[in-house]
């Protein structure tokens, strides 16, 4: 799973830049890990935003962070901070030796969306790592939708409202990806 903070829309579809946030980095992570993921990316390309995240994970890795709280040390271990989208699919390709079959998330309609038990089932059937872009802000700028193998269709509660904060969107994905169904 990779949280994208460029290039994403603003509420008037501007590409802009977001801040990576102290919640994303560690309720996203514990998400991931929860749900056996092998990796959880952050992607930005200002290179401040970049240290911050280094240095918040470097405290719960190998910091005091480490040696207070194992579980958090553990969630935060397969935690990556890459310059861009690419570079996000490039580091999963190199670990796992194929491309990655690459899923935008969106909260708007598109006619070319998977459920997810389609993408469950196609992601079963392909030997290629999945690899799932949330975006922040607004959401995903066209241009990385575009170049992706599916666009998931978006969360949809029993209400119209649908505007939930980015760590929610992700724990609900999971779930639905790889939950227990018993």
């Amino acid at each position: 799973m990779a949280l994208v903070h460029h290039p994403v829309h603003d509420r008037d579809r501007r590409i802009i830049t977001t801040a990576i946030t102290n919640l994303d980095i560690h309720d996203i992570a514990r998400s991931s890990r929860t749900y056996g993921l092998a990796g959880y990316h952050l992607v930005t390309p200002v290179l401040a935003q970049r240290d911050l995240a280094s240095r918040i994970i470097g405290h719960w890795r190998s910091g005091e962070g480490a040696a207070m709280n194992d579980f958090r040390r553990q969630a935060l271990d397969p935690v990556e901070v890459h310059e861009s989208v690419a570079a996000s699919r490039a580091a999963v390709a190199t670990a796992s030796g194929s491309e990655p079959f690459t899923v935008a998330t969106t909260a708007r309609r598109r006619p070319d969306q998977v459920g997810c038990q389609a993408l469950v089932a196609e992601a079963a059937a392909s030997p290629r790592p999945l690899l799932i872009l949330l975006g922040t802000g607004w959401g995903l700028a066209d241009e990385v939708v575009d170049r992706v193998d599916r666009v998931l269709a978006p969360i949809q509660g029993a209400a119209d409202y649908n505007h939930l904060s980015v760590r929610s969107a992700a724990a609900i994905l999971l779930d639905r990806l790889f939950g227990d169904r018993e």
